[in-house]
């Protein structure tokens, strides 16, 4: 009898398990994606987080999704990274939204406006601020499906050939700056420049530009700003906390598995937070590297950043005026970014304040 009460168990288990096979089979199908990276493959913090996605999402599917990164230019150059990703050349890319500009202003809002959001209030407003939300629609008319996937905190100011002492230093100043930043910078008599990461040092060393932005010191010390303009300075106002997105072509994203869906953006989520970690954490030994060497540190004058946020409150109404996507965006970060530094100067304020004066008594 027991023998008999054994086997049919045996048999209901061994059925249940056939039916169930082919159903896990199913949720995780192989798929093989290719991902087209804006940066070259010596930055690797900015670089590398399409590398961390990809292993995230292997190691969390046992490799049936694989996702190959391929650094700018190996299949398209930075300039194309949207349109390639829209109409399927590849399946994604992970880029800055705001060197897509030229196609709509709106894009350049997606990374950073000038004096808009720290990196944490950048975060907050995407995800619980409506802000990937009211992005993605906008994003949808290229046929991409938008998600956050880095951010390197808040930006240095750039390189400079010669000091920067007042806003007349900046008349014809030829200078690479990306994205709606350029506008800004125009309005103080700057000559904008968009020129990919790649490009910037042979541009700085033959003078074709006077003065060039990327991101901060441990990226900046590897390109080799500092052999070729002498002043480095602060704060990058344009870029408090620029998000990088993961573009994704919308056609494959809906076509993903819901759970293949939830790991991507579980990995992108994971490099969002990895990058700035990493910046945080080599820039410290980087600039001080720089100092070392005979950089020259030096901070905007309040005269340049006070006619900056003017130029930039006339370039956002001007803008707002002719498209309304920007407007809907921008009226959106306006009002969150108010909101926050409302609440940051109560306490995060105070308490950077305090620990920076008090950095040298150990």
């Amino acid at each position: 009898m027991k023998r008999r009460q054994f086997l049919q168990a045996a048999t209901v288990g061994a059925a249940s398990t056939a039916v169930a096979a082919p159903a896990i089979a199913q949720s995780m199908p192989e798929i093989k994606w290719r991902l087209q990276s804006g940066f070259p493959k010596s930055l690797d913090t900015i670089y590398g987080a399409a590398e961390v996605i990809a292993k995230q999402v292997s190691e969390a599917t046992d490799g049936k999704f694989q996702i190959q990164p391929f650094a700018a230019g190996e299949i398209v150059g930075t300039p194309q990274v949207a349109d390639a990703v829209g109409n399927g050349t590849v399946e994604m890319g992970h880029t800055c939204s705001y060197y897509y500009f030229g196609k709509d202003p709106t894009f350049a809002l997606g990374t950073a406006m000038p004096f808009g959001f720290n990196a944490r209030q950048q975060n907050a407003w995407l995800y619980h601020g409506g802000g990937n939300d009211m992005l993605n629609e906008f994003f949808a008319k290229f046929n991409i499906y938008g998600m956050p996937a880095g951010n390197t905190g808040t930006q240095m100011g750039g390189w400079f050939r010669k000091e920067i002492k007042t806003v007349q230093d900046l008349q014809g100043l030829k200078m690479r700056i990306a994205g709606i930043a350029g506008l800004v910078m125009a309005k103080l008599g700057v000559v904008p420049q968009q020129i990919p990461g790649g490009d910037i040092y042979p541009s700085l060393e033959r003078g074709t530009i006077d003065a060039a932005e990327w991101v901060g010191p441990y990226d900046d010390e590897k390109l080799g700003f500092a052999k070729v303009a002498p002043f480095y300075y602060y704060p990058g106002f344009w870029e408090g906390g620029p998000t990088i997105h993961l573009f994704i072509n919308q056609g494959k994203w809906k076509e993903l598995p819901k759970n293949y869906q939830a790991i991507l953006a579980s990995a992108a989520g994971y490099a969002n937070l990895d990058m700035l970690a990493k910046y945080d954490a080599r820039n410290p030994a980087a600039i001080r590297r720089l100092l070392g060497a005979g950089t020259q540190l030096r901070p905007f004058s309040q005269e340049i950043m006070e006619a900056a946020y003017k130029a930039a409150g006339e370039v956002y109404e001007e803008t707002s005026a002719k498209n309304a996507d920007f407007k809907k965006v921008h009226d959106s970060i306006r009002a969150f970014r108010n909101e926050e530094y409302l609440w940051f100067q109560v306490a995060e304020y105070a308490y950077d304040t305090f620990m920076i004066r008090a950095r040298a008594r150990g």
